[in-house]
């Protein structure tokens, strides 16, 4: 029986490493991630801001494993002080990298995270000079790491996140967990946080933070080709000048909208607008003042829609909007509110000049047969009767008698 237990702990003892096996071996896995990423992204994409990001936190964190390999046989300077720093450094870009894949940059956030990422720098660096005690260092570096990953929050929280996103943010609150109760418990002198002492928990270290650096990398690769996936969703469905539908993508949830509005009997408003003398307007102040008014144009209008309104430019200066639930007088009133902001609207900042628009207006109860193109026939002769009216007008398309069988029961 005894020697059945010394075999038994002999086996368990053969699992536990020394601090330069670890740190080696933790440093090797770092560096293939790094050089197995960066050949990916090589061959298949373009590098841009979030990868080089990511790639730089990550080429950090293996440099600050390196050093620590050699503990002992360099100064404390360089494995103690640089190697953390790095490590740290590294650890605050993958978080901004893996933020700037679900939200636009934010200067001011950004440097308020990199004046906390100092802020951790420094708490670190004064212990090394000033109380430089293993349990110590161990706590402010832990404690640290759990500031740094705080940020993650708002991705698992976000209910607008994927559930790639949501999942990846889990992951990373998971390390913050574990980095807050290590540097915790650190602050005891507890043995089991060190990674020098071989114990249980010196294993189940080496475990997790291989785990963390697998699933990193991996999860980080995954959410660039879910974005990339998006985007390319996005630029089949909208108009990248004015991020409006384009045509086929309107059509597709316009005739959707009709479909239900005629299964609940509820009205449809539908607009068809576009810039007075735009022809003019490119040839006096080029092709680029052009696009600027067309934004603008989109800009004021947009904050006038709800979530089930649909916005279509379906080229040049013509653009569409659906209104499901909108009847004649609601209709009027948002046309009406719409070209009264464009009348007064401030001369663009780019270019010293005013527009107006004209525009055709429908309402209907549609039928199971009713079609987009009627709408879209109706209003374009309304519009062009508000142009001929003078511009700067709306004018409403009337069902004749005749035409009601195509769209009414």
């Amino acid at each position: 029986m005894e020697i059945e237990k010394i075999t038994q702990a002999g086996d368990f003892m053969a699992l536990l490493f020394d601090m330069k096996t670890i740190t080696t071996a933790l440093g090797i896995g770092y560096l293939l991630s790094l050089l197995v990423i960066a050949a990916y992204w090589r061959d298949k994409q373009k590098m841009n801001h979030v990868k080089t990001l990511f790639l730089t936190s990550k080429f950090m964190q293996t440099a600050g494993w390196f050093l620590a390999v050699f503990r002992g046989d360099i100064s404390d300077l360089l494995s103690i002080s640089v190697a953390n720093t790095f490590m740290l450094l590294g650890l605050a870009l993958e978080v901004i990298a893996l933020l700037r894949i679900q939200y636009a940059p934010n200067p001011p956030l950004v440097k308020l995270y990199l004046l906390i990422t100092a802020l951790c720098i420094a708490s670190f660096q004064y212990v090394y000079l000033f109380d430089n005690e293993e349990h110590v260092r161990i706590a402010v570096s832990s404690i640290a790491m759990a500031v740094l990953l705080l940020p993650v929050c708002r991705v698992t929280l976000d209910k607008g996140a994927s559930t790639l996103m949501r999942l990846s943010g889990s992951f990373y609150m998971l390390m913050l967990v574990i980095s807050a109760y290590r540097g915790v418990s650190a602050r005891h002198a507890t043995s089991w946080t060190s990674l020098y002492h071989p114990s249980t928990y010196q294993l189940i270290s080496i475990l997790t933070i291989y785990m963390a650096l697998l699933l990193s990398s991996t999860c980080f690769v995954l959410l660039l080709k879910e974005k990339a996936s998006r985007e390319l969703v996005r630029l089949a469905s909208y108009d990248d000048l004015t991020d409006t539908f384009n045509r086929r993508t309107f059509t597709v949830y316009a005739e959707a909208a009709l479909d239900q509005a005629a299964k609940q009997r509820t009205p449809v408003s539908y607009l068809l607008f576009d810039i007075d003398q735009f022809k003019q307007i490119n040839d006096t102040h080029g092709h680029h003042a052009g696009d600027l008014v067309l934004q603008n144009l989109v800009e004021q209008i947009k904050p006038y829609l709800g979530k089930d309104d649909l916005f279509v430019r379906y080229g040049g200066d013509e653009f569409g909007i659906m209104l499901p639930g909108h009847n004649e007088a609601e209709s009027d009133e948002l046309v009406s509110a719409i070209m009264q902001t464009v009348r007064q609207s401030a001369p663009l900042v780019a270019i010293p000049l005013t527009y107006t628009i004209s525009v055709g207006v429908i309402t209907v109860v549609p039928s199971p047969r009713t079609r987009l193109e009627h709408l879209y026939t109706s209003c374009d002769k309304a519009l062009y009767r508000a142009k001929r009216n003078g511009r700067n007008g709306m004018s409403r398309s009337y069902l004749h008698v005749e035409q009601k069988a195509e769209f009414l029961v």
